[in-house]
């Protein structure tokens, strides 16, 4: 399979401490890849090497056959759809939502003097329908519930027809119903085979959609494991990963975690 994302022993150094630490990772074609850890273990930053805004301080990084510092990330970066609470702090809150999806095919938030042609108003409208958004393109964006405003930013993150989708906690500050609502429609997504190579970034092992095929477990910007979502993602694995002693359960493609019963080792269970 083609290599869409390879990490070579990458570390990013920022005031003397590392926040990813000789990290090898790689993505390939047709995988759906989840990436799990707690607060400050390096997630962000991985996703932001991911998405061409870094660069490592040591190691290699090539996305989409590009090497970073060898290429030109304004090029790059079309072909790579990004969902992350950094871009949608950018996007103006008066922004019309079919505007907001509208102006990722240029790469930028914020409508101005760029010019777009029907095909292009065709296909930000059909997204927005197919995230229940549809009624509401003449809303502006500041005037969004929290969920309206997550299925906004990831039908933006698809307009550009992208091969490789990063998604940065799509379900942070999502009530119960949606974010049942995403992990529903991010399923979607991944079961289909015409659909980019996908990495979604969480810490809860809840809001794993079915069809996710490998999970990345990192742990003070290192990788405690990685591979196949039912092999890694093992309540030893977890329990490793967060510091926590964990029981894992999955069922009918939905994974969750809890603490261990008192008395008892963490075990996985199907």
């Amino acid at each position: 399979m083609a290599s869409v994302l390879s990490f070579d022993d990458v570390t990013v150094r920022r005031g003397g401490r590392d926040i990813l630490s000789h990290l090898t990772w790689d993505v390939n074609d047709g995988e759906r890849w989840v990436v799990l850890g707690r607060n400050g273990a390096g997630k962000t930053t991985l996703v932001q090497l991911a998405a061409t805004r870094l660069h490592p301080t040591t190691g290699t990084v090539e996305v989409l056959e590009e090497r970073l510092g060898r290429t030109d990330v304004f090029e790059l970066r079309p072909r790579i759809g990004l969902s992350s609470a950094s871009l949608a702090e950018s996007i103006p809150g008066d922004e019309s939502v079919l505007d907001v999806v509208l102006t990722a095919s240029y790469g930028v938030t914020g409508r101005w003097r760029e010019t777009y042609e029907d095909l292009d108003t065709e296909r930000a409208t059909a997204l927005l329908h197919a995230f229940g958004m549809g009624t509401m393109l003449a809303r502006t964006y500041g005037t969004l519930s929290e969920g309206e405003r997550k299925r906004t930013q990831i039908a933006r993150s698809l307009m550009s027809d992208p091969e490789l989708l990063l998604l940065d906690e799509p379900a942070a500050g999502l009530d119960l119903g949606g974010r049942e609502e995403l992990v529903a429609a991010l399923a979607e997504i991944a079961a289909d085979d015409r659909s980019p190579v996908l990495v979604l970034v969480t810490h809860h092992v809840e809001e794993i959609p079915p069809h996710f095929t490998h999970v990345l477990l990192l742990r003070d910007g290192a990788a405690q494991a990685a591979g196949p979502l039912a092999e890694v993602l093992t309540a030893q694995n977890l329990t490793a990963t967060f510091g926590v002693e964990l029981e894992v359960t999955e069922r009918d493609g939905r994974w969750s975690a809890r603490a261990a019963a008192a008395g008892s080792r963490g075990r996985r269970s199907a």
